[in-house]
């Protein structure tokens, strides 16, 4: 039963150690997926991202476009498989750790990110979490739109998500948590009782030192030579 308290979890740089849009970028380019024009376009996002200057809608906008009307399924299965591949051992040690903490005591677990359901799902299913938020790509029949369900998750658009969340399972927001490291993810930091900063970039690390919030540093199991779990992280999972 629900103790009316949720925990929300941002998915890069929180629960990965690693950003999966750089990972992802790197994976269609080395596949011969991607050009040097979508490349540096891509690269181009990244960066504003980081420093909280994208233009979120427009970049979804653009990039869906380019999906419409295509099979949903032979993606899914490629980011399936790409997820086990290359992402899944970066899921954080701590991450692990803090939402078996939240579940011992009873409080609701939640994925809260701008990332789309088809690298959210498989997050989900490794850490064993039913509810997540995320940015919502349209499919009908099987085959993508070319659109999102708005609006993105992402920005203000998380609070608006975790606000609707909250008032269908009798959350409290302020005496929630939120766990996040990016600047992007301000107005939810400050909608949650108790936002945790983790593994932040420079702006949100200097608000965090200026407001006295938490700041963590969590960090994936290592890995051998091979470029796979290691014995321990293989235990951890």
């Amino acid at each position: 039963m629900s103790s009316g308290v949720a925990a929300f979890f941002d998915i890069d740089k929180t629960v990965l150690e690693i950003n999966s849009g750089t990972k992802w970028i790197s994976y269609m380019r080395r596949t011969g997926q991607m050009g040097v024009g979508q490349l540096l376009r891509a690269l181009t996002w990244l960066l504003q991202y980081r420093f909280g200057l994208l233009d979120y809608d427009a970049m979804a906008a653009k990039v869906l476009r380019s999906y419409a009307g295509k099979a949903v399924e032979p993606l899914a299965r490629e980011i399936e498989q790409w997820f086990a591949a290359e992402v899944r051992w970066a899921i954080c040690t701590e991450a692990r750790a803090r939402i078996a903490q939240h579940r011992e005591r009873g409080e609701l677990v939640v994925l809260l990110t701008s990332a789309t359901q088809f690298l959210t799902q498989p997050v989900a299913r490794e850490l064993d979490i039913e509810a997540m938020l995320c940015t919502q790509i349209e499919v009908e029949a099987g085959h993508f739109t070319g659109r999102y369900r708005t609006p993105a998750c992402y920005g203000a658009g998380k609070v608006r998500y975790a606000e609707q969340f909250a008032a269908e399972h009798g959350v409290d927001l302020e005496a929630s948590w939120f766990y996040s490291d990016s600047y992007t993810d301000l107005p939810m930091l400050e909608r949650v009782g108790n936002p945790v900063v983790v593994n932040p970039d420079p702006r949100l690390r200097r608000v965090a030192l200026r407001r006295r919030w938490p700041i963590e540093i969590w960090r994936a199991p290592p890995q051998n030579v091979n470029g796979s779990e290691s014995d321990v992280g293989l235990r951890a999972g």
